[in-house]
């Protein structure tokens, strides 16, 4: 219950960010006006171990190199003198921050000696990290409303998106270790990347890390329900079960913070 509450405080974004960024009402949803840098994002709030930061990519741009950057910093967006342009390498030159770019294939870091555990498969109700238990249904991007996507819905809960892609989703978290630091992981569609970064200080906030860098122009901050659902999801599960599909959203009569809502699984 003390997860639940603080995962829907913290899936909004800082209002601390990148000059170029612009947040919707509720502050889950961060989009690139212009330009193609100065695109940074913060959590609203540090991470708890284990806690998933996720975001779905909701508008790409065509003409830039590079995709979205995601990670961890110790540094409290608050007290930035001037938020860096870049993710990478700026504010990682800055220590305490680990930031990695998204691309189609992501390495993670092996420890010498070490076996690399096998992955769990995509259709495992369950994604496991170390001893964090995340429901898999939400990791993973889903089609986009639309004529069909009450068809497709089925397809797309088999079907893997490239990380990079519209509706792909993507977190990170941190695993606290024995030896008192934390492993960085990220997450992309459902599948645990493995150890992105070891060592990782515990004694300092953590706050998630977004860079809407490039071709990503506007990502939204998923909630991720930690044992029982909040009331927000239980009447979204409400209205989507008296709908043909999600499409039909657009045509009831509720507040458009709400539609929004109910359109994003």
């Amino acid at each position: 219950a003390a997860m639940a509450a603080r995962c829907r405080l913290a899936a909004r974004f800082h209002h601390i960010h990148g000059t170029n960024i612009r947040l919707d009402a509720s502050h889950t949803q961060a989009t690139r006006v212009e330009s193609f840098a100065n695109g940074l994002c913060f959590s609203q709030e540090p991470l708890a171990p284990g806690q998933i930061f996720l975001v779905e990519i909701e508008e790409k741009e065509l003409g830039w190199c590079g995709h979205l950057r995601v990670g961890l910093t110790a540094h409290d967006p608050q007290n930035l003198e001037v938020v860096p342009e870049y993710s990478l390498p700026d504010l990682v030159n800055m220590g305490d921050t680990w930031v990695f770019a998204i691309t189609r294939n992501h390495n993670r870091v092996v420890v010498e000696g070490e076996e690399v555990q096998a992955r769990g498969h995509p259709w495992e109700p369950f994604l496991l990290i170390e001893r964090v238990r995340i429901p898999r249904d939400t990791l993973v991007g889903r089609s986009r409303p639309g004529r069909y996507s009450h068809i497709l819905d089925d397809l797309y809960k088999m079907n893997v998106l490239p990380a990079t892609a519209r509706r792909s989703r993507i977190g990170v978290l941190y695993a606290p270790q024995p030896n008192g630091t934390a492993d960085m992981h990220i997450v992309i569609n459902g599948e645990d990347m493995g150890p992105s970064a070891r060592g990782l200080p515990t004694t300092r906030p953590l706050y998630a890390v977004v860079d809407v860098f490039a071709s990503t122009k506007s990502v939204r901050v998923i909630p991720v329900d930690y044992g029982f659902p909040s009331l927000q999801t239980l009447c979204r599960l409400v209205i989507q079960k008296h709908i043909v599909h999600r499409l039909a959203i657009d045509g009831l009569d509720l507040p458009p913070l709400l539609k929004s809502f109910c359109q994003h699984e």
